[in-house]
């Protein structure tokens, strides 16, 4: 059941040990919180343990050493009320021979809160024709298909890697719509990816790993209070900007806040958090 109208720790990270290989660790004593009410961007270079994360909190890798808790629930156990609140769209996925609501139903069960209204209003926002099995469809509709099923499922949890890889620009519009109305004070919803762009409008809190451990891991709106992202004219940036990015015509500076108000450049953001620019 979910918890109503409080906002609450969904996940606890601490001094969190990870590595595929002993001589080289993937992460290195991170330590983060995710609570819930949130949409959280998870950015990175590839290697930096994007997907690795999510892996950790869906309990299918096993941290070396500290704690993960999702929900009072340890992940590595895999219990049926842990998995039964959480749905993880893994950037690969599987998906039978089956048509739309033949897969729902040999699945469905699994998810206590899982919606056959939902699931159709989502299929016929994705524009999934009913009728037709998958192997008749696109990597595209498939893709379509498994995420209108993960999002009807209601978990508390829902974990998203790569998601808009496989859609074409309208379907991602589509998805960051869907996700936007899911979001809710009960619900904690995470994405990985390095499409910068496909969720800087959607977000509210942004997490940056690098070189075993975590560069960033603040709201959005405190980066909005701090810095202002404006276009520049000509070879030389403004003489107060922290981070910039030139080509022939100008450029994009990041700058302290001045007291207006201006949209994250995620992009440059990034950037500037990689190339050590900035601080939390």
């Amino acid at each position: 059941m979910y918890i109503t109208s409080i906002l609450f720790k969904m996940i606890e990270i601490n001094n969190l040990n990870f590595s595929y290989v002993r001589s080289k660790k993937m992460f290195n004593e991170v330590n983060l919180t995710f609570d819930s009410g949130h949409i959280y961007g998870v950015l990175g270079k590839n290697g930096t343990g994007k997907t690795t994360l999510l892996n950790l909190i869906s309990g299918l890798l096993f941290p070396d050493q500290g704690k993960l808790v999702v929900y009072g629930c340890t992940p590595a156990k895999r219990q049926p009320r842990f998995l039964s609140d959480l749905y993880y769209v893994t950037e690969e996925f599987y998906m039978p021979n089956l048509k739309p609501h033949e897969w729902a139903k040999l699945y469905a069960y699994c998810y206590p809160c899982f919606s056959s209204e939902d699931y159709k209003a989502y299929l016929e926002a994705f524009e999934i024709d009913l009728s037709i099995k998958a192997d008749k469809m696109s990597m595209g509709q498939r893709k379509k298909v498994y995420l209108a099923f993960a999002l009807a499922c209601n978990t508390r949890l829902l974990l998203l890697d790569e998601p808009t890889n496989g859609l074409d620009i309208p379907s991602s519009v589509k998805l960051r719509s869907l996700l936007a109305g899911l979001a809710n004070e009960e619900r904690c919803i995470i994405i990985s990816t390095h499409h910068v762009r496909d969720i800087e409008h959607l977000i509210d809190h942004l997490v940056i790993l690098d070189n075993s451990t975590v560069l960033l891991d603040t709201s959005v709106g405190t980066l909005s209070q701090k810095y202002d992202f404006i276009p520049f004219t000509g070879k030389e940036p403004p003489m107060s900007a922290v981070y910039y990015e030139s080509n022939l015509l100008g450029g994009k500076a990041m700058i302290p806040n001045c007291g207006s108000s201006s949209r994250i450049d995620m992009e440059l953001l990034f950037n500037a958090v990689i190339h050590n620019k900035i601080e939390q």
